[in-house]
């Protein structure tokens, strides 16, 4: 489960649900892809205040349930998550790059949502796993450690 984030002014609990679809909706995410983007957003998690709480692909699109701070906006955290997981993917995983042409990775939009920490975070785990044809979870973490 989520927990509040303490800083010195404020308590949070701000969790978004993110969905980046892959671009031209190319079925990119494989077993290999899919471990090299949860290895890339647990090593976001070390620098960023940001916890990853699920993260879900379903071969041309990713589900992000991700936690934050106020300090940054759900454009930052899209920007973020984007630019760092398409380099690294595409360092990576040289294949992604042949498959998309040597464009970008991810298409230009996205969606985001917020979640209630009350009740909606498990319709939305329930929401996102029943979204796809083969929705799999690569990572899941509900224990929110101390920024």
């Amino acid at each position: 489960m989520n927990k509040y984030i303490h800083k010195s002014h404020n308590i949070t609990v701000l969790i978004y649900h993110l969905v980046f679809p892959a671009k031209y909706r190319q079925a990119v995410f494989d077993e290999h892809v899919d471990k090299v983007l949860k290895d890339i957003c647990l090593e976001i998690e070390k620098r960023y205040e940001i916890k990853f709480l699920e993260i879900g692909t379903d071969k041309d699109y990713v589900h992000f349930l991700v936690q934050s701070v106020p300090t940054y906006s759900v454009t930052k955290l899209v920007t973020m998550i984007k630019s760092l997981t398409a380099r690294e993917v595409f360092r990576q995983c040289p294949q992604v790059k042949k498959q998309l042409w040597g464009g970008e990775f991810w298409s230009d939009g996205y969606f985001a949502s917020m979640v209630g920490k009350h009740g909606n975070e498990t319709m939305i785990g329930k929401y996102v796993k029943n979204q796809g044809r083969e929705y799999q979870k690569l990572h899941s973490s509900h224990q929110l450690a101390l920024f």
